[in-house]
C-alpha cells in the first residue's frame, strides 16, 4: 500500500495549522496555557506536514 501523497500532506498540514490557531486562540482568550501549548504544537505538525510534501514533490 503507497504512503500518502504530497497533496495529501499538504492538506493534513494546512488543517493541523488550523486547528492550532484555533486552540493556540481559544487558549489565549480563556487564559490556559496548556491549551496555548498545544495550538503552537499542532501549528508546528503541520509545517513539518507541508516540509515533507514540499520533499516528496522535489524527488518525483
Amino acid at each position: 500500500m503507497p504512503g500518502k501523497s504530497s497533496r495529501e500532506d499538504r492538506n493534513e498540514g494546512s488543517m493541523d495549522r488550523a486547528k492550532g490557531r484555533m486552540k493556540e486562540a481559544g487558549g489565549a482568550l480563556t487564559g490556559d496555557k496548556d491549551k496555548k501549548a498545544e495550538g503552537r504544537s499542532d501549528q508546528r505538525k503541520g509545517k513539518a506536514k507541508d516540509k515533507k510534501a514540499a520533499a516528496k514533490d522535489l524527488l518525483k
